[in-house]
């Protein structure tokens, strides 16, 4: 069945809307339909959401950091525990462990820090692309690279809450020896609500989405080929300045370095007018399934035996 894009952002709002279970406890809602291992960007983005229910409003997040330890199961609910590390003058600590049938398959810390007066500095210009409204949805050119015979896994061919369109999706795929990185536009399909959280949570789930394919960028393979196994090891995101996630952002990813079956991807966000808004860093196990099958060992395995 077809969603339209209102609904799809209409599920991302739910996803990130946590049920309380009681002192300091919350559960996700699980994604609609599908099975398999639950997105990062999601378990990211509702624990961020969970954390800032224990903090004063007038403390927002700069900061998170965290480990991905399992995979987790799309069809079951995430239970997120949450504790109080610290609250001080102008800053507040919490970390979070998110739970499937008693086993953390995420850890993670944020910061929240009161808006304060100060000096302020921006080094990185916002890189000169092409507008997105030059360029189609990332989706829908897939889908028709694939019908020119490229391969793909089924969930880059389906439509989601977040409309994505890379700079240089074509020249990704005509040269195995592209420059390891990209420019992809991005903003929620449909308005989201006006509380600054949401947007924070759904920045946070956006930017598990991309990062990992910048460190194969300079090699013949993609993670939209089926005979990639890729999973995220750890990911951090450092917010900087006031952003809606529902206009476009512009996201510019770097791999300086990759090795061991390990990527590791640094990542910048400007909004459309040049402001830096959040920095991304996220180190990734990146595997050939061909490779893991030669050595005996499943899908999960590969992804969760380090």
């Amino acid at each position: 069945m077809q969603h339209t894009p209102e609904q799809l952002v209409a599920d991302l709002v739910l996803l990130l809307d946590m049920e309380p279970r009681g002192a300091d406890r919350f559960q996700g809602r699980r994604a609609r339909g599908g099975a398999g291992r639950v997105f990062g960007g999601q378990v990211i983005a509702q624990a961020l959401a969970a954390a800032e229910l224990t903090v004063c409003e007038d403390r927002s997040a700069h900061s998170l950091h965290c480990y991905f330890l399992r995979g987790g199961n799309r069809q079951a609910a995430i239970d997120y525990q949450i504790l109080r590390d610290f609250d001080g003058r102008s800053i507040s600590n919490r970390r979070v462990t998110a739970q499937q049938d008693g086993n953390v398959i995420l850890n993670l810390t944020a910061s929240f820090h009161c808006a304060d007066e100060g000096f302020s500095h921006q080094q990185v210009p916002m890189p000169q692309v092409t507008p997105p409204e030059a360029l189609e949805e990332d989706f829908v050119r897939r889908r028709r690279l694939a019908k020119n015979g490229l391969e793909f896994i089924p969930v880059v061919l389906s439509p989601g809450p977040i409309d994505w369109r890379s700079v240089e999706l074509e020249d990704r795929f005509a040269s195995s020896n592209c420059a390891a990185l990209k420019h992809s536009w991005f903003r929620a399909k449909s308005r989201l609500p006006d509380d600054p959280r949401v947007h924070r949570a759904a920045l946070a789930y956006a930017s598990d989405m991309l990062l990992l394919d910048t460190a194969t960028m300079p090699h013949p393979v993609s993670l939209g080929e089926p005979s990639m196994v890729a999973s995220t090891i750890n990911h951090s995101v450092w917010f900087h300045a006031p952003f809606r996630a529902d206009e476009w952002l512009l996201f510019r990813s770097e791999s300086p370095w990759a090795g061991g079956a390990r990527g590791f991807i640094r990542g910048s966000i400007f909004s459309r007018d040049g402001r830096l808004v959040a920095s991304v860093a996220q180190e990734g196990l990146l595997r050939v399934r061909a490779d893991c099958e030669t050595r005996g060992c499943t899908e999960e395995q590969a992804l969760h035996s380090d």
